[in-house]
């Protein structure tokens, strides 16, 4: 059986040759979490502000709540999560 990630849009084997460019010349670091780190951070982004997440779409945020990423002192950090891939039943499936 193949291993599964639970942010399967962050899974990618290949990338292109424009994007890896791009990536190569702005992004520093990356920052690596679990999947129950996931699954706990799209709880918690439900039960504090009703917001649905795709896992994908929640792993910056459970990157700062893990310790995966630590802010530099002042700065700034923004945070965009999304949910337009999940299902309803997928979703659901937190609270099982």
């Amino acid at each position: 059986m193949a291993k599964t990630l639970m942010a399967d849009s962050l899974g990618a084997t290949t990338v292109g040759n424009l994007m890896f460019e791009i990536a190569r010349d702005h992004i520093p670091a990356v920052a690596l979490v679990t999947d129950d780190d996931i699954r706990d951070a799209k709880h918690r982004l439900w039960r504090d502000m009703q917001l649905v997440t795709e896992p994908g779409g929640a792993a910056a945020f459970v990157a700062l709540l893990s310790g995966a990423y630590r802010p530099e002192k002042d700065e700034r950090v923004g945070v965009v999560v999304c949910g337009a891939n999940t299902s309803m039943d997928v979703f659901g499936q937190l609270f099982t």
